[in-house]
């Protein structure tokens, strides 16, 4: 006989997310990126509801830019006979702080506030249309939009520098205002990750372009002073039994196959409609690539404000050390404090 929450449980592998073919480029981009905004963690904050920590004024400094420009961003001017002149070249502001500031909360509040067009993406779902799109179909489409809010800006490779660099001098000239957020200021993008020396005329472009707010203070998420360990199998089992709304279960090998073979673009469609994700026996990657779709996966968990739970490894020995030191150290950093804190969230 099956069990109530049979009925509730969704099987993500089953799930294939794409684009349809029959569509044509233009349509494909114009759905895809109409679907970028903040996601439910971030759908309802604004600026009224970000508490600065008193004890870091660059906090409230950057809150009262950031408040200035959604209210008050720069519009062409009447020109000769009444016809607007050339659009201004778009604002850049660079939101530069540690984990867990408020970073993301004051982009997408500037991504609220504001009065336009406008799309909200992490860095690597930008990555992630250019490629999908091709750079001057995705130039072409995001130019329909005068502001681009960009989360967790980061250079990983020389790929990566010369494709935001040609991207940003195409479409920020053109009058699109970026905001974006990032755990590294503007002039240090790229160190530790690539011979950043070869490539820094294109880094000094990108970060010409932002006027830098940094955020001082610690991580709100490990202020309350609590610690986050996977779970027993049989606490899962408790907590399957008592889900009430839809959800998924799956052993970490499973979801990690599944991954490999859906772009990371549409990961967050791979969750549409769950509630709660329960993975078992996670274990230390072995596979940098594997390890990297794993974090970008707990990202969109984040992001959509979902519950979690894992059984399997310490958090602490989830990621090679060779990995969390490594090019990509704030990307898998950045895991671990989100990792903590949904768990803590769903207990």
């Amino acid at each position: 006989m099956p069990h109530p929450t049979d009925f509730l449980r969704i099987s993500i592998t089953d799930r294939f997310p794409q684009r349809n073919p029959s569509n044509s480029l233009g349509d494909s981009a114009h759905e895809l990126l109409s679907s970028f905004a903040p996601t439910s963690r971030f759908g309802e904050v604004r600026f009224e509801t970000y508490q600065p920590n008193p004890e870091f004024e660059s906090q409230k400094v950057a809150l009262e830019r950031l408040q200035h420009f959604a209210h008050n961003p720069p519009k062409a001017k009447k020109g000769f006979l009444g016809l607007k002149s050339k659009p201004p070249e778009g604002v850049g502001l660079y939101l530069d702080g540690g984990f867990g500031v408020g970073k993301t909360h004051l982009l997408a509040a500037t991504w609220h506030t504001f009065q336009g067009s406008k799309v909200f993406l992490s860095f690597a779902e930008l990555l992630y249309t250019i490629g999908a799109l091709g750079m001057h179909n995705a130039i072409t489409a995001f130019r329909g939009y005068q502001l681009l809010c960009i989360d967790e800006f980061e250079l990983d490779d020389p790929g990566n520098t010369h494709m935001v660099n040609t991207f940003l001098s195409q479409l920020m000239p053109a009058g699109t205002h970026v905001v974006t957020s990032s755990n590294t200021q503007p002039g240090q993008l790229g160190q530790g990750r690539f011979n950043a020396s070869d490539f820094q005329r294109q880094i000094t472009g990108i970060a010409s372009r932002f006027e830098t707010l940094h955020l001082d203070g610690p991580d709100y998420r490990q202020r309350q002073g609590k610690t986050a360990q996977p779970l027993s199998t049989l606490e899962l089992d408790t907590l399957e039994q008592k889900c009430a709304l839809p959800y998924t279960r799956l052993e970490a090998t499973q979801l990690n196959h599944h991954l490999s073979r859906v772009h990371p673009i549409y990961f967050g469609k791979l969750l549409e409609g769950i509630h709660l994700v329960l993975i078992e026996n996670v274990r230390a990657f072995s596979d940098q690539n594997l390890a990297l779709r794993f974090v970008h996966f707990i990202d969109k968990v984040y992001d959509l404000n979902l519950r979690l739970a894992l059984s399997g490894t310490h958090f602490e020995n989830l990621f090679d050390s060779d990995y969390r030191f490594g090019a990509f150290q704030k990307k898998y950093s950045r895991c671990l404090s989100r990792l903590s804190a949904l768990i803590i969230e769903s207990q």
